[in-house]
């Protein structure tokens, strides 16, 4: 009897020939989540199974495991040769102490002498036998006994399951930049979109000495928490002061953030290509602030000369933007007190829906391929 870890995988049982292509960059993301902690991972027509770990990490391989996308379900349980008495040994552990249960049974193994609801019947009579607090209920148990007969030979049994993160393999789809502002929309953004398998890296704008070394190390560690979802990431941080003293200087205060907006979408291309980043990703919602009306988003987006912009909270409220940022762990950190460089220089009413004539009059007033060359030297990027 070996205690084991069942991996239910979610749409990747939908893809055709190319299936294999999924599976081998969730088995990839896997190990990688796994690094460091003694295991070994084994496919099992169409789940997977982590043997041979020590006890003790149980709870971190859970933990670990809980974050990789494309996980359905975890289930800790136990793996036993194919034998009633010891699938129902194993089962005795598994079962509960008291109240209702029921025996579900799924036979990968059609050789298996015994069918499903035959195996479920014995198995459940034999417990019921041993433990007289226990009952029977089929339609709304408390508890479930899974047996799992598989082709090789073996058995497992396990409990209740640990619902994972859902989605596809990341990697799977392809690659994107995130603009990452410190806030608490932009790493959820990030996060959905790596829920479809997206790897993703992450640019930062800011504004020192106007904004403190705080900030930074903030947006630092919001994206270290996104790189466990992502499996690594790389954090592309620009300095934009210049640009927002050139604004300030030679521009109408009220397109401040409009302009800067802009330059960060030039800025963001120009890294994204760099990187083999296939589009660029904000944490906009339309209509939360004064930037993100449809004629601000327009005004960004043209700048934009090859790359889609993916806006996966456009159409959220901000009450649901913040209950996912708590169910990933980002929001204590989002919620700190720093500001980023959108609080630079901002206008006391700045343009809500801007023209873009307008803009483009105002935009004339800088040299924006120079501002745009002398943000890129000061490039770092911090390895997540």
């Amino acid at each position: 009897m070996e205690k084991v870890i069942v991996i239910r995988y979610c749409e990747l049982y939908l893809k055709g020939k190319n299936r294999g292509f999924f599976e081998r960059q969730f088995a990839v993301n896997m190990e990688r989540a796994l690094k460091g902690i003694r295991h070994e991972l084994r496919r099992q027509s169409g789940r997977y199974v982590v043997e041979n770990f020590n006890d003790d990490d149980t709870g971190l391989i859970l933990s670990k495991l809980g974050r990789v996308f494309g996980i359905h379900t975890l289930a800790v349980g136990l793996r036993v040769p194919s034998e009633m008495d010891k699938i129902y040994a194993a089962a005795l552990q598994v079962a509960p102490a008291s109240g209702t249960f029921k025996v579900e049974t799924h036979r990968a193994d059609k050789k298996f002498t015994l069918n499903s609801m035959q195996i479920s019947a014995e198995i459940g009579g034999r417990l019921l036998d041993n433990n007289g607090a226990l009952s029977v209920d089929v339609h709304e148990p408390q508890s479930i006994v899974n047996i799992d007969v598989r082709e090789n030979g073996t058995t497992l049994v396990f409990g209740r399951f640990i619902k994972g993160a859902g989605g596809m393999p990341v990697g799977s789809a392809g690659k994107g930049l995130l603009l990452i502002s410190g806030g608490i929309d932009s790493p959820v953004a990030g996060h959905m979109i790596a829920k479809r398998g997206m790897s993703i890296d992450c640019v930062h704008f800011h504004s020192y000495p106007y904004t403190n070394m705080q900030a930074k190390e903030k947006v630092i560690e919001l994206a270290g928490i996104l790189s466990e979802y992502t499996c690594g990431t790389n954090l592309h941080i620009i300095k934009v002061t210049h640009i927002q003293e050139e604004i300030h200087k030679k521009c109408n205060g009220e397109y401040m953030v409009t302009l800067l907006r802009r330059f960060m979408m030039r800025i963001a291309e120009k890294i994204a290509q760099r990187c083999g980043a296939q589009c660029i990703i904000t944490g906009e919602s339309l209509g939360q602030v004064a930037s993100q009306t449809i004629e601000g988003m327009t005004s960004s987006n043209s700048v934009i000369e090859r790359l889609p912009v993916l806006r996966p909270l456009c159409g959220f409220d901000k009450n649901e933007i913040i209950a996912r940022s708590k169910e990933i762990e980002t929001y204590e950190i989002s919620i700190q007190p720093y500001e980023d460089c959108c609080t630079v220089f901002l206008p006391k009413h700045p343009v809500t829906r801007p023209k873009m004539e307008d803009v483009l009059a105002e935009e004339q007033k800088l040299d924006v391929d120079k501002l745009v060359e002398e943000a890129l030297n000061t490039l770092e990027v911090v390895e997540l």
